[in-house]
């Protein structure tokens, strides 16, 4: 029974912790966008975005990540044999690209903070699928384990990517219109 109210309250703070990084880089783009804005919206802008992102980031991102990744310990502290499953590895590295694309995340955020742009706003929309595909990668992953072959989940996700790719080149064209 405490396994499941464990696993309940790490499943919400992932949920907390994907929405923080999907709407953060989110916010990445209309801070940069709000560079090229003339006065004074650029700064009434760049102002209320900065105030947004900081909210998300210190009160909802990284508290998410301590305490998701703070439940799945103690998960794994309960049924230590799942650490030597196969999807089991492969999720946590997963997880470890998904806390170094939270540390890349946590540059940007700072950079923008001090006024420093040093992405463009494409590069931030397509940034941000890297989160995407970590959580589609992820809950594949735990759900189906080993019914899915190594190869299959691997050009899934390669076409996914490739859609997410060509989705966002449309995107652009019908934006630039």
């Amino acid at each position: 029974m405490e396994y499941d109210y464990i696993k309940s309250l790490h499943l919400i703070f992932v949920i907390t912790w994907f929405a923080g990084l999907f709407y953060i880089v989110r916010l990445f783009v209309y801070q940069i966008e709000a560079y090229d804005k003339e006065s004074p919206a650029k700064e009434i802008l760049g102002d209320q975005l900065k105030i947004m992102a900081k909210r998300l980031w210190y009160i909802i991102t990284w508290p998410s990540l301590f305490l998701a990744v703070g439940f799945a310990i103690w998960l794994l502290a309960l049924r230590p044999f799942y650490i030597e499953e196969p999807w089991m590895q492969v999720k946590l590295g997963f997880v470890v690209a998904l806390i170094c694309y939270h540390i890349k995340c946590h540059f940007i955020f700072k950079d923008l903070q001090n006024d420093k742009v040093t992405y463009s706003g494409n590069f931030m929309r397509i940034f941000n699928e890297g989160a995407t595909l970590i959580l589609f990668a992820v809950v594949f992953l735990v759900i189906l384990k080993n019914a899915v072959s190594w190869i299959y989940g691997t050009v899934g996700i390669i076409v996914f990517a490739l859609l997410l790719m060509l989705g966002f080149k449309l995107y652009k064209r019908i934006r630039e219109r």
